[in-house]
């Protein structure tokens, strides 16, 4: 005798047959016609009808399918999940999920299931599910998503070649800055991107270079690459740099950008200009050879036969005169001589400020006769240099009476002594003079390059020579308000 729930499952068969006869058998064209897959379930859901799609779709003929549960059709955890909506579709509930199945030629299929109830008088007989593959827009977005990952770890790879790149590297779309790198960051003096990314590409342009910079700028944008271009650049500082740059098209965020490139190039000028001067001081120091031996020795002569005839003549006016012009060429051959063979220098422990101090004395009188007052600010009580002597005192004679011309109607000059570092030392030379034009600043030191009448052009090259002898340097800054002139030495 049947329990009332195999009577109850018995009736719902009977209401289940009913609805097939009625709504599927009753109209074929809805069933069989219909594009997307479709098979009914019963309660415990196992396959009673299918429609041709279906067949194809499973690859199952209609007979087979009959004989198919939920957990044949979605083999091993996937049927679960199957199940589990085929229990809330039995609830009254429609459900809609995405789930694999795998065809009877083993072939697995990504399906898109709605599980929908069937209702016949008030009570749920079975479910119909309706099926849509989507294996192939499955296999897109898998595609896509997979384009999408490489292509955000080329970015990726690409942001890290830029961003660790030695060279300073700026991405921009017309005139806009959309990336900088830490380089560039550093070299234009920044804390933060964000402190440059809020500018303009010509805001960190030299104005000299706007027109250069805009030709350059259609050229790249174009779809062309420019060659490296020396540029004056500006820190956000305001301080100016030399620069060369070089500009790439490129993509960026898909759209076309110009990747630039721009290397601080001070430092290589810098060494480019010393080799040119040490050029220039070997070519002048053979020269200077030359010319004192072929000189110096007819002069030698002249200097013998005027001494005789002054001792001849009464009238001895014009020999002061000739014998000061004499010697002044005798000084002018000595100075070339050194040009040609450096002095050996005789380093020793020494007292800076009573070195500066016998300095002073020395040109104190020629100091107060040009009515300049020579003033020391020194911020140490004792500092010893490791230096010749009178090397170095050579040195501060040459700037002081440089300085001194430079003021004819009388003015001020400050020897201030200051620490540069653990183990240097600052020494500067300040005027009051009105100062050097910047293109006749920028060619002190060249040899015989003089502004003065009577001058040989060598005292500064001379002086230069010695500082760097004692593993120094020495720089000059000039405006309308004077002349400063930097040494650094090396303390002991």
């Amino acid at each position: 005798m049947n329990s009332p729930a195999d009577a109850m499952k018995i009736e719902k068969r009977i209401l289940l047959k009913r609805y097939l006869d009625e709504s599927i058998y009753g109209n074929p064209t809805l069933f069989t016609g219909n594009q997307d897959a479709i098979f009914v379930l019963d309660l415990d859901g196992c396959l009673v009808e299918v429609n041709p799609a279906f067949e194809d779709l499973s690859e199952y003929i209609a007979e087979e399918s009959r004989q198919l549960n939920l957990q044949m059709l979605f083999p091993n955890e996937k049927s679960a999940k199957a199940f589990h909506f085929f229990q809330k579709a039995l609830l009254g509930q429609f459900q809609n999920f995405d789930c694999k199945m795998t065809n009877k030629t083993g072939r697995i299929l990504d399906l898109d299931v709605m599980f929908i109830p069937i209702s016949v008088n008030n009570q749920i007989v079975g479910v119909s599910a309706v099926v849509k593959d989507i294996t192939h827009l499955k296999r897109r977005h898998e595609e896509v998503r997979r384009m999408e990952e490489e292509a955000k770890k080329r970015e990726e790879t690409y942001r890290n070649l830029v961003e660790y790149s030695p060279d300073a590297v700026i991405i921009a779309r017309g005139k806009e800055i959309l990336f900088i790198n830490e380089t560039g960051v550093r070299l234009l003096g920044a804390t933060k991107k964000e402190d440059i990314l809020f500018k303009k590409i010509l805001d960190i342009v030299h104005p000299d270079f706007y027109e250069a910079a805009q030709k350059r700028m259609n050229i790249a944008t174009s779809g062309e690459a420019t060659d490296f271009y020396e540029y004056k650049l500006i820190r956000l500082d305001g301080t100016i740099f030399a620069a060369e740059v070089k500009g790439i098209p490129t993509i960026y965020q898909n759209m076309p950008a110009r990747y630039i490139i721009f290397r601080d190039i001070t430092t290589r000028e810098k060494t480019l200009e010393l080799l040119l001067n040490a050029e220039k001081l070997h070519i002048a120091g053979q020269l200077a050879a030359g010319i004192a031996h072929e000189v110096r020795n007819p002069l030698t002569v002249i200097k013998g036969f005027l001494q005789l005839m002054e001792t001849q003549l009464d009238n001895k006016l014009y020999f002061d005169i000739i014998q000061a012009e004499m010697d002044r060429i005798e000084l002018i051959l000595s100075e070339l001589l050194v040009l040609a063979k450096p002095q050996d220098f005789k380093f020793e422990k020494e007292d800076l400020k009573t070195l500066i101090e016998d300095v002073k004395t020395l040109i104190g009188t020629e100091a107060s006769m040009n009515n300049v007052q020579i003033d020391i600010v020194n911020e140490y009580k004792n500092l010893i240099v490791k230096c010749d002597k009178n090397q170095l005192k050579q040195v501060l004679i040459n700037f002081l009476k440089n300085a001194i011309e430079a003021m004819p109607k009388g003015g001020f000059i400050t020897i201030e002594v200051k620490k540069h570092s653990i183990s240097k030392v600052k020494m500067l030379i300040k005027d009051t003079g009105s100062g050097m034009p910047q293109h006749i600043l920028k060619r002190i030191g060249e040899p015989f390059f003089t502004t003065k009448e009577s001058g040989t052009g060598l005292g500064i090259m001379i002086s230069k020579q010695i500082i760097e002898n004692h593993n120094g340097s020495i720089h000059f800054w000039s405006d309308q308000k004077g002349t400063i002139i930097e040494m650094i030495l090396p303390t002991t």
